[in-house]
């Protein structure tokens, strides 16, 4: 016969099981359902949302000292390895062509980051510390790697429901984006037609932009030194030509192995005794509102430029000057055609959204500094 220590063993696991481990389960199981079904950000949703249910497993000895999502937690997002690898990914991936094209436009990213500070304010105001609001506000950059970057630099604890509400905005970017514009905007405005006529980049300039922009932001946003880096890095493989292995290699194999590291070992965060509270309805709701700020910020901006022009500038071209690249482009683009079919914005967009991408990182690096952390 079976005594009782031994049934008190055999479930023991069932014993353990608390409600807070069975709503995380429950949250796994909708990440699964927006990376499976919904096709939104699944390269990471999947691998966060296995991580949660992973985690939370009664018993589950995976975050342990030893276990395999602490080890991968140790090693890539407490020492910020992961997102700095990722950047040299879209570092590779990216076109600064569009920006290189019309500089002006690195006006409109400046303006696509004004949410962040906006909602550092508001989250200070509603009782989160410096280095928490500021991680709050980091959402506002749509950039999943940046907000890891930071968030796990000044409020680490933070850093599950800081990432999948970062991911989860990015992936809803068609849906968020326009409302906005059209809110802010009119038909007369957004059927403004802004000709293209493209501009032949020189190699050397290709080669020469992300050096000069890693020493100048070096050199006034030290803190930004290892996204910058990182992000000008990958650029400067893809347009020397030189390192065409490395350049393939660092924009799939790396990118996809450190991705599923990353989503891994961020789920493994997500327990339910630290997740669940209402501090993470507030980083969520804070997090669209910044996201929010910074679409209206730049279509805003953008309005000023069509005024001063004179009517050249389709105000819809300033929802990308968020990070979201190149997704905010082709939304933007997807809006004016709405409203007239054979207005082709896209590229006046991609170069807004590139210049959004660099502004992202930058801002990022500003928050670092006023928080007096990183380096």
């Amino acid at each position: 016969m079976i005594d009782q220590e031994t049934i008190g063993l055999l479930m023991k696991g069932v014993n353990n099981v608390t409600w807070q481990s069975l709503v995380m389960i429950g949250v796994s199981f909708v990440l699964f359902y927006l990376a499976i079904v919904k096709d939104y950000e699944p390269l990471l949703l999947l691998p966060i949302g296995a991580g949660c249910m992973l985690a939370n497993l009664p018993l589950s000895p995976l975050m342990d000292e030893h276990g395999m999502l602490k080890i991968l937690y140790e090693m890539g997002v407490e020492n910020e390895l992961y997102p700095l690898f990722i950047f040299i990914g879209i570092g590779a991936l990216t076109d600064f062509g569009p920006l290189l094209e019309n500089p002006k436009f690195v006006l409109l990213g400046a303006a696509g980051q004004f949410g962040i500070f906006l909602t550092l304010i508001l989250a200070l105001l509603m009782g989160f510390t410096q280095p928490e609001a500021a991680s709050i506000g980091i959402i506002g950059a749509i950039d999943g790697p940046t907000s890891i970057y930071v968030s796990g630099l000044l409020a680490p604890h933070m850093l599950g429901p800081i990432t999948v509400a970062a991911y989860s905005y990015m992936s809803l970017v068609p849906i968020i984006m326009p409302p906005v514009i059209y809110a802010l905007t009119t038909k007369k405005e957004r059927a403004i037609r802004m000709p293209y006529s493209q501009r032949k980049i020189s190699r050397r300039t290709r080669i020469m932009f992300p050096i000069i922009v890693t020493v100048m932001v070096g050199i006034l946003v030290p803190f930004a030194t290892p996204l910058i880096g990182m992000l000008m890095l990958g650029n400067l493989m893809k347009e020397s030509g030189a390192v065409e292995r490395l350049t393939k290699a660092s924009s799939n194999e790396i990118a996809n192995t450190v991705t599923l590291f990353l989503g891994l070992a961020v789920g493994g965060t997500m327990v339910g005794t630290d997740f669940l509270k209402y501090s993470t309805l507030f980083i969520l709701g804070l997090g669209l509102l910044a996201f929010v700020v910074d679409c209206a910020a730049g279509v805003l901006f953008a309005k000023i430029l069509n005024v001063l022009t004179g009517g050249k500038v389709n105000p819809i071209i300033g929802a990308a000057g968020i990070s979201a690249f190149p997704m905010a482009a082709r939304v933007c683009q997807r809006v004016a055609q709405d409203e007239d079919f054979e207005n082709f914005l896209l590229m006046h967009a991609m170069g807004a959204n590139a210049a959004g991408q660099v502004a992202s990182v930058v801002a990022g690096g500003v928050l670092l500094a006023l928080m007096g952390a990183g380096g």
